[in-house]
């Protein structure tokens, strides 16, 4: 289950790389927008505004974020993104922070340059961080003695959950894409307590949440917060400075002027 609460927490942050992807989407007057997994909506919006004249078609596979969206004004749909199939008048496929969790989604990429209509823009960006202090030591305590039995299958990510940019922009250039693949490091600054914990609580531990109950939950939190503490030192004014990693990729299908 998704948190949207928590998940919009820090809104602002989690919304920079979104506005820096679409930033470079071309096109001026597309047909169709698609925003595969919109969450909460609130970034969905933004392209509402951008596209006035587009048919806009949100979806996630979360029922939480998708009663969410709606909340927001946003006709989203319950769909599992490797299930969506593009319709003849997509112009625009945005998919903001879900790849990184849909283990076969290179193929899912191939498949959308073949079954999108030429020219059309394919827009994502995921998180390159699953090296950083943050989910490393998730990983660990979850390796632990004391946790190994109950986290054994909930299976959290490593670092090849995602390529290179230069891994994604070759693969998509091979199919005759043109492509813009680039990475940004945000150096968030963070504030309150257990900034860090908190961050990761809406995304990264939320495999962990769902194999837990309420105490185990409570206690591997307990545990992880004094070791992220440690790498993410809170400063004098009770801030922390949290380095994020992003990969982004724009590509344009073969063929076609929109």
């Amino acid at each position: 289950m998704w948190d949207p609460g928590k998940y919009l927490d820090f809104a602002d942050l989690r919304g920079r790389p979104f506005f820096d992807l679409t930033a470079r989407i071309g096109i001026q007057r597309p047909r169709r927008v698609v925003d595969l997994g919109c969450g909460p909506g609130n970034l969905t919006l933004a392209l509402a505004q951008r596209w006035p004249e587009a048919r806009l078609e949100a979806s996630d596979n979360s029922p939480e974020m998708v009663e969410a969206a709606r909340k927001a004004g946003i006709a989203a749909e319950l769909i599992d993104v490797r299930e969506w199939t593009p319709k003849v008048d997509t112009d625009v496929v945005i998919s903001n922070a879900v790849l990184q969790w849909v283990p076969e989604h290179r193929q899912l990429l191939e498949r959308w340059v073949r079954e999108l209509p030429p020219g059309a823009w394919i827009a994502i960006q995921v998180p390159g961080n699953f090296d950083a202090p943050s989910h490393v030591l998730t990983r660990e305590l979850a390796a632990s003695a004391a946790w190994a039995e109950r986290l054994r299958e909930v299976g959290l990510r490593e670092d090849d959950a995602v390529d290179s940019p230069k891994q994604y922009a070759e693969r998509l250039a091979s199919l005759g894409c043109m492509v813009d693949a680039w990475e940004t490091s945000y150096v968030q600054r963070l504030s309150g307590d257990n900034a860090v914990l908190e961050w990761i609580t809406g995304t990264a531990l939320r495999p962990v949440k769902a194999a837990l109950d309420a105490a185990g939950w409570q206690r591997f939190r307990a545990e992880l917060a004094p070791m992220l503490d440690r790498a993410y030192p809170p400063r004098g004014d009770g801030t922390t400075w949290f380095e994020f990693r992003r990969i982004f990729v724009v590509a344009r299908t073969p063929g076609g002027e929109r």
